[in-house]
Order: C-alpha cells, then sequence, then structure tokens
C-alpha cells in the first residue's frame, strides 16, 4: 500500500511542476503577445493575427494549465498533510497572487483585442516581469520552506 502512495505522490507532483511549466510560460508569453499587439491598428490585419494568437495562448495553455495546478497542488497538499506549514500558507498566498496576476492579464487582452489600450508598452514590459520574481518567490517557499 505504501508503493501505491509513493507513487500516487510522485505522479501528482510531475503533474503539478509540469502545468506549472505550461502556465508560467503562458504567462511570460502573454504580455510580450500584448506588446507586439500595442502599435497595430484595431481592426487591422496584424491586430487580428496577435488577437488570434492571444485567444489560443488563453484557451490552449492558460486556462487548462491554472486549472490543472490548482487541482494537483491542492492534492499534494492534502496528500503529504502540510496544511498547518508555514511555507505553504506563503506558497498559496503568493500562487494566489500569481491567479490574480492571470485573471489581470486575461481581462486587459481582451480589451486589447477590443481595439483598446489601456496599458502602455512600458507598462505591459514591467508586467512581464511579475510571474518571474512569484516564481522565485514560490520555488524558495517549496524547496526552502524558510518557515
Amino acid at each position: 500500500m505504501q508503493d501505491v502512495l509513493v507513487m500516487t505522490y510522485l505522479w501528482l507532483k510531475a503533474g503539478h511542476i509540469i502545468f506549472m511549466v505550461f502556465w508560467l510560460a503562458g504567462l511570460f508569453m502573454l504580455p510580450r503577445q500584448m506588446i507586439y499587439l500595442h502599435p497595430a491598428a484595431p481592426e487591422s490585419e496584424e491586430s487580428a493575427l496577435w488577437t488570434k494568437r492571444m485567444g489560443l495562448l488563453r484557451k490552449v495553455i492558460l486556462t487548462p494549465s491554472i486549472i490543472v495546478v490548482w487541482i494537483l497542488g491542492l492534492l499534494l497538499a492534502q496528500t503529504l498533510q502540510v496544511w498547518g506549514e508555514g511555507w505553504l500558507h506563503a506558497k498559496l498566498l503568493l500562487v494566489v497572487l500569481l491567479s490574480g496576476f492571470h485573471g489581470l492579464m486575461v481581462a486587459q487582452s481582451k480589451k486589447m483585442a477590443a481595439g483598446e489600450r489601456p496599458l502602455s508598452e512600458k507598462q505591459l514590459r514591467m508586467f512581464g516581469e511579475i510571474p518571474g520574481i512569484l516564481l522565485a518567490l514560490i520555488v524558495i517557499m517549496v524547496v526552502v520552506r524558510p518557515f
């Protein structure tokens, strides 16, 4: 029975890491695609192309990945019974912030697809750094477990 639990844990962990990589790749790509869309005139062919690409990124990578990451992460926490650990609380807070960033970028990309330009290119470049910072902090929480 112990072997089954160990194998289940390892498959959950592998899946969580794989889909976390997909999710973060999408979060790195979306602001970059928004930067490329920014100078395009609404209703232009270029705008339509970037709008299509952003929609596919959201539909094929971002949405499925965030769902799988959350499900597998919660299953891992349950499997390990680490609900009372401080590092997990900090990690969950950071993942909630990352999820909020995801929602913000999706909303902004939809506004841009509709022809609006609510953020400047400079702001988009700065927003593009946020996933990397949060990723580094999340990895530290999981690997180092500072508290």
